[in-house]
């Protein structure tokens, strides 16, 4: 490994001095610091982002009571990455009915949890009168009539494409109609990598970027908040992940110079689990697990680079493990996820992080967090702390609610 030259450390300290500012960092900036090897300019890196999101959200992480749901696997795609999806009435396959899915509900009710997240596979059969709209509404209508208290944080932009493409609506139609029955979010999966050149590889029959977009932006202007994500660590390149997070970040930027009721709440980076992915994906990418020091590299400049933009980051447990996704809440991320109950899409994958998490087992993860020094000013010699240095407070944790409402 090459060590890094004097003015490759005044270009990086450069940049982290900007972030440390308040200022924006531009999209070559970002690339930069992504593919940086040296350990001493990415330790720099990584206290930076730690003390951007200090400054941002402060030392607590959050968790939210959830229960994750997913409906069926029944899918009309077949996504390179999925192994999640089945065909209709084949070994495997399952559709939950609403009695199943109530009982669900009230299992996560009874474990005090404050939001159910849903989602499923895109399942043509699922209709009611032959409308795929009129199904989803009974869904919700069904949860929500029985525990009004619960926030339903459910169905992807490409459920309410499937759903607007069966029925011949808009995409407001959808919304506004799943909005009316009681689902108060939209969870910003299936946005893989807003890069359409990756998209005809890994989910060629999914909707392509400018869908994605337009769907989560008439969401923000509707009045329902999204969440956003990034499937990473496959075949994408590292320029393809930073434009990523710029469609993120001028997603947020229009809905605020627009001034929509609501915007993106978090930013969740969902490292590629190949273990029993379809073949040919898994073969050209050559790796089962995600690789912890790429995802904790893009945590940290996921922060940098849009922090001041959307200040909520999140590792995956499920796919890190719980070790994994506490060791990020020191490159950036501030909030630790949900209990969730229960999972299949990952673990089907072969994701080794569990399925479940306890409120004890989280908060005694953050418990443990390392506070490490980290610098107020970057424009120091490399290894060393200065004497203005501060030391990050011992990180406490808070329940949430769905919207980062503290509980």
């Amino acid at each position: 490994m090459t060590s890094p030259t004097a003015s490759d450390i005044n270009t990086i300290d450069s940049i982290l001095d900007r972030a440390l500012n308040s200022e924006d960092i531009s999209t070559a900036d970002a690339l930069l610091l992504l593919t940086q090897t040296a350990p001493d300019l990415i330790d720099r890196i990584r206290a930076t982002a730690d003390r951007l999101r200090q400054i941002q959200v402060g030392d607590t992480v959050t968790y939210v009571i959830n229960r994750n749901i997913n409906f069926t696997n029944i899918c009309e795609q077949h996504c390179s990455f999925c192994a999640f999806r089945r065909d209709e009435g084949t070994e495997g396959a399952f559709w939950l009915n609403t009695e199943e899915i109530l009982a669900k509900a009230a299992a996560a009710v009874a474990l005090s949890a404050t939001e159910i997240c849903m989602q499923g596979g895109l399942h043509p059969g699922a209709k009611i009168d032959g409308r795929s709209l009129d199904y989803y509404v009974e869904l919700v209508t069904a949860i929500k009539t029985t525990f009004p208290q619960l926030h339903l944080h459910a169905f992807s932009p490409q459920e309410v494409e499937f759903i607007a493409r069966q029925d011949g609506l808009s995409y407001a139609d959808v919304i506004i109609a799943l909005q009316q029955a009681g689902v108060g979010s939209m969870p910003g999966t299936a946005a893989e990598v807003l890069d359409d050149n990756i998209r005809r590889i890994i989910c060629p029959e999914k909707i392509d970027s400018a869908t994605w977009i337009e769907i989560v932006t008439t969401a923000h202007r509707l009045g329902m908040p999204t969440t956003s994500t990034l499937l990473a660590g496959h075949i994408e390149t590292p320029s393809q992940q930073i434009a990523h997070l710029d469609s993120l970040k001028q997603i947020q930027i229009q809905a605020i110079a627009a001034e929509y009721p609501t915007r993106i709440t978090e930013f969740i980076i969902l490292p590629f689990v190949g273990q029993s992915a379809p073949a040919p994906l898994r073969s050209r990418v050559g790796r089962d697990q995600p690789v912890l020091a790429d995802n904790l590299l893009l945590t940290a400049v996921a922060r940098i680079f849009l922090g001041n933009y959307i200040p909520n980051h999140q590792p995956s447990w499920v796919k890190l493990g719980l070790e994994g996704a506490k060791t990020a809440l020191t490159w950036g991320c501030n909030d630790l996820g949900g209990t969730l109950m229960e999972e299949h899409i990952t673990t089907m994958a072969g994701a080794k992080g569990g399925t479940s998490q306890t409120v004890a087992e989280l908060q005694a993860a953050i418990r443990e967090i390392d506070s490490r020094p980290v610098y107020v000013g970057v424009s120091q010699p490399l290894g060393t702390v200065s004497a203005s240095a501060e030391t990050l407070g011992k990180r406490n944790y808070h329940q949430r609610s769905t919207l980062y409402e503290l509980i």
